[in-house]
């Protein structure tokens, strides 16, 4: 079930509202917090229902693990550090085996010369997601910043559907006491106002802006066999307009979702497009899981505290690890590679003094970002070598309307392209973002939203839910991961 479904927008969603605050005002928390785990389940199970055990295994092991990492909860002496290695390998293991077991095999069977048979795993709908933020619960539980002792709370954490999918990746302690409180278990119109706000803005970024772009981008790196070097520009950047809108779009939409539940969800998504540096986009991009990475393993091997040369060892490290993380492929790993070198060389770059001008430093952050992003997209390396050559080649100039590319065949000319491309970085570079306008994540100072707001919501919905039905549901490209 996508967000940006009829199905999902106009009956699972308000059910769920509906039902779950009914149960709250009959005072029945218990029966409520189970309601909504159960519309998780359901909500997850909807692709694929043989997901389900999977997932349900995996709370089960976590929440006993993390709980026997609490001391106080036994008083049988256990080598927690033994355990944490235990919890945190399983998981691994979990998550290796579907993800990684056909990339793994294709490899061996490449040095080696062999034909062993690839099992052809369907990769588990999420696994990626609640596995990390699980790892993260028995990295706090053996640290002792977190413990739960109720295992419908522990199912809650882990399943609540707006950010089940594709993040945000959150911590245990920043989430389950909104649960408990009680200003939390009453409607809030406030919260409702707003919420609905934000996650028109992330349909309207979704259903008009990404799947837009994600035709010439899909035409160009799946379909043409050459691209000029305007094709091959339109195409890479067709991409990265495409994840920005993309991502972006689920994000809002899943903190809006949140939001009617009166659950404040992190932000996990800040202009990255403005970056003036490859750092700051890091600060920007996926927060969450940027968070991640730095907590649970820059810091662990050993961050900033051993000296340059270690600093910069850790850093490739961590982004080839968070590159293997998104994707069982070599193209994947490059991309962490590519930003692993590029903040090991701006390290450097602030180490020695050097600066640039903004608009010099954000031209190169961005076109940066814009070449990386096509090993990320490309299914296969020579997808990828095809558009970095067209992009590079200057003998291959071919202006509009002279192009006849296949993936210009459609209804767009180049010019229209073009049009799309420049509102495209209009949006990205002058236009505030959606928790800029509604001052999020500080809600409590927020004004109640005004006329203008509400006629902004009506409109981004409405033609939203008319663009969907002159197209057809696409995932958000963050649930192949």
């Amino acid at each position: 079930m996508l967000f940006n479904s009829y199905i999902f927008i106009f009956v699972f969603l308000p059910l769920s509202f509906f039902l779950y605050f009914y149960l709250l005002q009959k005072r029945l928390v218990t029966g409520a917090k189970s309601f909504l785990v159960f519309s998780s389940l359901f909500f997850y199970s909807w692709w694929n229902i043989d997901y389900l055990p999977i997932i349900l295994v995996s709370m089960l092991f976590n929440y006993v693990v993390g709980n026997a990492l609490n001391e106080k909860l036994h008083k049988i002496k256990i080598d927690k550090k033994m355990l944490l290695f235990f919890g945190v390998l399983a998981n691994l293991l979990l998550l290796g085996y579907f993800k990684y077991m056909d990339f793994l095999i294709e490899n061996i069977n490449f040095f080696i010369d062999k034909d062993i048979t690839l099992p052809h795993l369907v990769l588990p709908l999420a696994i990626s997601f609640f596995t990390f933020q699980q790892i993260a619960y028995l990295v706090d539980s053996y640290r002792g910043e977190t413990r739960e002792y109720d295992f419908l709370n522990y199912a809650l954490f882990v399943t609540f559907f707006p950010q089940l999918i594709a993040g945000p990746i959150v911590h245990h302690a920043e989430m389950m006491p909104q649960f408990s409180s009680r200003w939390n278990m009453v409607k809030n119109y406030k919260n409702i106002a707003i919420g609905l706000f934000i996650f028109s803005i992330g349909l309207f970024k979704k259903v008009v802006i990404a799947d837009t772009f994600a035709v010439w981008a899909t035409a160009g790196f799946d379909t043409a066999t050459t691209l000029n070097l305007v094709e091959a520009w339109i195409t890479s950047l067709s991409y990265t307009f495409q994840i920005y809108f993309d991502f972006s779009g689920y994000t809002d939409m899943a903190i809006g979702i949140a939001l009617l539940f009166n659950i404040k969800l992190p932000i996990n998504f800040n202009s990255p497009y403005k970056s003036l540096t490859i750092q700051d986009f890091w600060r920007r991009w996926h927060i969450t899981l940027s968070r991640f990475l730095k907590e649970y393993i820059y810091i662990p091997l050993g961050g900033n505290r051993k000296g340059s040369f270690k600093i910069y060892v850790n850093l490739m490290i961590t982004f080839l690890i968070g590159g293997i993380w998104h994707g069982a492929g070599w193209t994947f790993v490059f991309w962490g590679f590519l930003h692993g070198f590029a903040l090991v060389v701006h390290r450097i770059w602030k180490h020695v003094g050097f600066s640039l001008h903004d608009m010099l430093a954000w031209f190169i952050t961005f076109n940066f970002i814009n070449i990386a992003w096509v090993f990320f997209r490309a299914k296969k390396w020579e997808d990828a070598m095809k558009v970095l050559h067209g992009m590079f080649d200057y003998t291959n100039i071919v202006l509009p309307p002279h192009s006849t590319s296949v993936f210009l065949s459609s209804a767009h000319t180049i010019k229209e392209i073009v049009v799309w491309l420049s509102v495209g970085f209009i949006l990205l570079l002058w236009f505030k973002n959606s928790y800029q306008i509604v001052s999020y994540p500080k809600l409590e100072k927020t004004k109640v939203l005004t006329i203008h707001h509400a006629i902004y919501f009506a409109l981004l919905f409405i033609f939203s839910i008319l663009y969907i039905s002159l197209s057809t549901y696409t995932e958000f490209i963050y649930f192949n991961f």
